[in-house]
């Protein structure tokens, strides 16, 4: 199986900026698409950004494009989101998960999932 474990949250004001990281086990890291999925308080858990295996296709949430930037390193079994410009709805525990293919926006298409990394912004 696949372990997933994120990193890199905390506590931020608006405007400011957060990388959260992604570490795999496994060696078959390049063959799964990798997506950030996000929950606030009293919400469905949502879609955030996605990421081909070969890093070559992304695809992301209308509420955070042209803010927030997925990235994977596959040397290093990592996967990456990189969060500019935060806003206080960015706030909620953002979660990773690995499919088998693609990069699929779809919550139940996703086999392994992380336990968290809490965001909170400010306003």
């Amino acid at each position: 199986q696949v372990q997933l474990v994120e990193s890199g949250g905390g506590l931020v004001q608006a405007g400011g900026s957060l990388r959260l990281s992604c570490a795999a086990s496994g060696r078959t890291f390049s063959t799964y698409g990798m997506g950030w999925f996000r929950q606030a308080p009293g919400k469905e858990r949502e879609f955030v950004a996605s990421i081909s295996g070969s890093g070559g296709s992304k695809y992301y949430a209308d509420s955070v494009k042209g803010r927030f930037t997925i990235s994977r390193d596959n040397a290093k079994k990592t996967v990456y989101l990189q969060m500019n410009s935060l806003k206080p709805e960015d706030t909620a525990a953002y979660y990773c998960a690995a499919e088998r293919t693609g990069y699929s926006s779809i919550l139940s298409e996703y086999e392994y999932w992380g336990q968290g990394t809490q965001v909170s912004v400010s306003s």
